[in-house]
Parts: C-alpha cells; sequence; structure tokens
C-alpha cells in the first residue's frame, strides 16, 4: 500500500521528533562535568569566587583534573572551560549555539549598559539587532579600514614619548591618556585636552565600574535575578545603590559627535531611511562601547609589558638590539617596519599571553542543550573561558602550546628568527568564534607602535631604595574584568642623547 505525501511527512517528523526526544533523554542521563561538591538549593552559589576567580578556577581544574568545570549558582549553571582545546571546541567550532551573552542584569538593567552591544547582545536581543550592530563595527575596524587609523596612533605615541620625557614618573597616567585620545579620536574625531581631560577621565570611571561588575558571581542579583526588583533601602540592597551610582557614568558613554572617525564614516553607511533613527541609535551605542572598550584594554597591555621588561631585562636588551639593527638612523620605528621586527612582535604576543588582558573575558550564553567529552551541558548555561588555562596543564596534559608558561620568553612565537605560523596570537588575547573581538586590528597595531617606540626611545629598569638596593616590582595586580599591575616603581630614562634629540624632534613633525 502506498503513501499519500502527507503521511509521509507526518511520518518523517515523528521519526525526526522521536529521535530528537531520545538524544535528549540520552543527555539528560550523561553526568555534569566535575566540580565542588553542591550544597542543597543553593549549589555552589558560595563557592563562586568574587574576586581572582580564574586562580581559584585553576586550582580546581588542577584538583578534578579536568579542563571542563560546572557549578551551579542557585540554579544558574556555569561552564569552566580551561584549555584552549576546550575553548576552541565549544566556543569557535560550536560558536552558533555558543556566541550569545548571559543576561547580567546587574551590568545591563540596574547600570543601563543595555546600550553596549559586545554585552547585551543576548538570547533575549533580536538576531537582526546584533548583526547590524556587527555590520556597522566591521565596516570601519576590519583589517584594512583599520589602517587608516594608524596616523592618529603614531601621533599620539610620539606625544607618550614626550610626556615620558618630562615626567618618568607618572608612565601610567601618560598611558591612561594616550589610549584615550587614540579612542576619542578614532570613535568621535574629537581631539583631548592635554591634561585633565572629561572624556579620558569619564572613560576611565566607566570601564572601571563595568569591569568591576562584570565578573561572574560578583553580584548576587546576576545569579537571582528578581533581586533586581529589591529597594535600595534594605538591608543587603547595597548592589542597588552600586548601580544607581554608576548608571550614571554608562549613559554618558552615548553622546558624542564627530569629523574621519568611527561616527562619521559609520553614518554615511546608513541606507535605510525607514530605519534611520534606529540605526543612528546604534552607531551611538557601538562608539560607545568602543570607547570604552579600547581603553583600559590598551593601558592593561602597555603596563604589563613595562613590568615584563623590568622584570626581563634581557628581552628589552635583545628587542632594542633587534630595533636599532632595522630602524633607519635619525628614526623612530614606523608601521613600515613591522616586518622587519619580529622579535618586537613577539614581544608583544608574549605580554598578552603572559599577562591576558581580560582572564576570564565576557561571559557567553549556551543556547541549546549540549554535550561535551562525555559531559552534559544544559541549556542556559554561562560559560567562561578562563584565559589563564595554559598555566596549570603541563602536567595534565600531554600536549602543551606554551612550554614553562611563567617565562616571559616571545622566542616561543618564533621558528629561526622568524614569525612561527603555528602560533599566532594567543587564542584568549581577543575571545572566541563570533564573539572574537572586532577591534583586534587596530588594538594590536597601536601596541606594536607603542612597545617598539617605548624600546627604542627609553631604558626601562628598576629604581633604588633609599636603603640602596633595587626595588622589586610586586607583580600582583588588579582583580577585575580587565586586569592591570598594582602600581609599582620603576625608572624610565633615555638610551641615549640621540634618543633624546629624536624624542624631542617629534614636536616639529
Amino acid at each position: 500500500m502506498l503513501f499519500d505525501p502527507y503521511s509521509l511527512i507526518l511520518f518523517a517528523t515523528a521519526i525526526v521528533a522521536l529521535y530528537c526526544l531520545q538524544l535528549r533523554r540520552s543527555r539528560v542521563k550523561l553526568p555534569f562535568p566535575p566540580g565542588p561538591r553542591k550544597l542543597p538549593l543553593v549549589g555552589n552559589l558560595f563557592d563562586v569566587p568574587a574576586t581572582f576567580a580564574w586562580e581559584k578556577y585553576m586550582e580546581w581544574s588542577r584538583t578534578y583534573s579536568s579542563d571542563i568545570l560546572h557549578l551551579n549558582a542557585a540554579g544558574t549553571s556555569l561552564i569552566i572551560l580551561s584549555s584552549t582545546k576546550a575553548a576552541t571546541d565549544l566556543l569557535d567550532k560550536k560558536s552558533a549555539i555558543y556566541s550569545n551573552r548571559p543576561r547580567m542584569p546587574m551590568v545591563t538593567e540596574l547600570m543601563g549598559w543595555d546600550f553596549n552591544f559586545d554585552i547585551h547582545c543576548s538570547a533575549f536581543s533580536s538576531h537582526l539587532h546584533r548583526r547590524m550592530h556587527r555590520r556597522l563595527f566591521h565596516s570601519v575596524f576590519h583589517n584594512e579600514a583599520a589602517q587608516l587609523f594608524r596616523p592618529t596612533e603614531l601621533t599620539a605615541t610620539h606625544e607618550l614619548l614626550r610626556r615620558i620625557l618630562h615626567d618618568p614618573d607618572a608612565v601610567m597616567d601618560h598611558l591612561r591618556h594616550m589610549a584615550g585620545e587614540i579612542i576619542m579620536s578614532v570613535t568621535y574625531g574629537i581631539d583631548v585636552l592635554p591634561k585633565n581631560d572629561p572624556y579620558v577621565a569619564l572613560a576611565e570611571h566607566a570601564v572601571q565600574s563595568l569591569a568591576d561588575a562584570s565578573i561572574p558571581g560578583r553580584f548576587l542579583v546576576d545569579s537571582i535575578p528578581i533581586l533586581k526588583h529589591v529597594p535600595e533601602w534594605i538591608p543587603g540592597a547595597g548592589f542597588q545603590r552600586q548601580a544607581k551610582a554608576w548608571k550614571g557614568l554608562a549613559r554618558r558613554m552615548t553622546t558624542g559627535n564627530a569629523p574621519y572617525s568611527f561616527t562619521a564614516s559609520a553614518l554615511r553607511t546608513l541606507d535605510d531611511a525607514e530605519n534611520k533613527e534606529h540605526q543612528e541609535t546604534a552607531v551611538k551605542s557601538i562608539a560607545a562601547a568602543i570607547y570604552t572598550g579600547g581603553t583600559d584594554t590598551t593601558v592593561s597591555a602597555l603596563s604589563s609589558f613595562i613590568l615584563a621588561m623590568l622584570c626581563f631585562p634581557d628581552v628589552q636588551k635583545k628587542a632594542q638590539a633587534e630595533i636599532d639593527s632595522v630602524v633607519r638612523e635619525g628614526h623612530l620605528p614606523d608601521f613600515d617596519d613591522e616586518p622587519s621586527l619580529p622579535y618586537v612582535s613577539a614581544v608583544v604576543k608574549e605580554v598578552l599571553r603572559w599577562r591576558p588582558v581580560a582572564p576570564m573575558g565576557i561571559p557567553h550564553f549556551l543556547s541549546v542543550e549540549d554535550e561535551y567529552q562525555g559531559y552534559r551541558i544544559p541549556a542556559g548555561s554561562i560559560v567562561i573561558a578562563n584565559a589563564c588555562s595554559h598555566m596549570p596543564f603541563p602536567i595534565i596534559f600531554s600536549q602543551v602550546m606554551y612550554p614553562d608558561p611563567y617565562t616571559f620568553k616571545p622566542e616561543r612565537f618564533l621558528l629561526d628568527g622568524k614569525p612561527n605560523p603555528a602560533i599566532g596570537y594567543p587564542d584568549a588575547a581577543f575571545g572566541y568564534g563570533r564573539r572574537i573581538c572586532p577591534g583586534r586590528h587596530m588594538a594590536t597595531s597601536s601596541v606594536f607602535i607603542t612597545v617598539a617606540s617605548i624600546l627604542a626611545a627609553f631604558n626601562i629598569t628598576k629604581t633604588v631604595g633609599d636603603d640602596g638596593k633595587l626595588i622589586e616590582p610586586s607583580q600582583e595586580y588588579t582583580s577585575s574584568l580587565i586586569t592591570s599591575p598594582l602600581p609599582f616603581k620603576c625608572s624610565i630614562k633615555p638610551r641615549s642623547r640621540a634618543a633624546l634629540e629624536l624624542i624631542r624632534a617629534t614636536e616639529k613633525i
């Protein structure tokens, strides 16, 4: 007896449904990844570390001999990925289901950062909304387009050299001013003031508040969102008062107009008159996201570079020798010199590996049920890639990309003195999958030219204390979404009379 087409379709649909149901049931039977013992009702709510979480996750990875961990924070599933392989397998190869962002009530709903497309583009926002934001960003910051901002980066770097020359003790302030100068020019076409610029100060305070609030486990409201309705006068609702104070900073980020800049370029691409108002709002939102995302990240990387030169002086000497052999006499490094400076480029890569700017990145959100390595990963999980994951695993796993991980060793990125094609930028430096940092091309070029210029112009050495002994930097870092070294002392002096004149000559250019 022949079946009519409708019966065949119905039969096929039933088979597929049964298969999916069976698959789901089999996954439910799978165990969760290992992790700390869970208490009734609250699970691991009190185990989730609020500070230096990446260190605790590294410790648990060693304890459970696993590169994937599971915690349950009062019903919220947390998945910690503690190896490059695990992060790549899930966040890259399965990016279609791992590319959302978690709800993050403290940041988006209480603090008002819902305008930030890289934080707020979650399972709760529209697919078209996300695509429009990414398209606008990439239209200005893809590799070729980002090169248009190199003159701005070079000008700001030369000003940084002059600032360091005039006041070497305030080098961290100078780095922050340079980062703010570049971002304000690139984003809005605005020139910042030489001192006490309000835009730079706003970016610093706003980003710090965002970084403090974005770490999973820092605020209970992220695990129990209903708490966002608790009045601020209730005992224990200090997070409401904190969010209220920080919200003003977030809203001030979405104003701005501009000359050639992201804002000006993106506004010229708007072609849908019917939706133009929404698109203009999107441009403002993305501009604010660039403004906040490009300041402290650059400062973190460059301050780690200076710390590394203090702790590993032989690296500094080798990099300076390469610069001296390549850069024309009477000139500072330029972007055209980059292909001939493989060791300096390797120093930049090693900075990002040695002290990751964002040790845990921004969390991902799993939209559907999944399994990995025989473990069940439930839908709705917050997934965190621990960027420090290479640290604990020389003992646990046989395949290790970065041997001797605690040593600052740029040579690991080279092969016979040239860039090793098998080892590019550290995977975790810019994120994974569809959430990889869209501004990475401009970021790497900015850090490279700054590192090369500082090495060409200055010697970075340890200072001598009142007791006549060298002051050793603590190498301690802040605990935040974006980490930076705690204040440390260093001596930064021109390498020679010729270097001094080169720095002064930049003022005439």
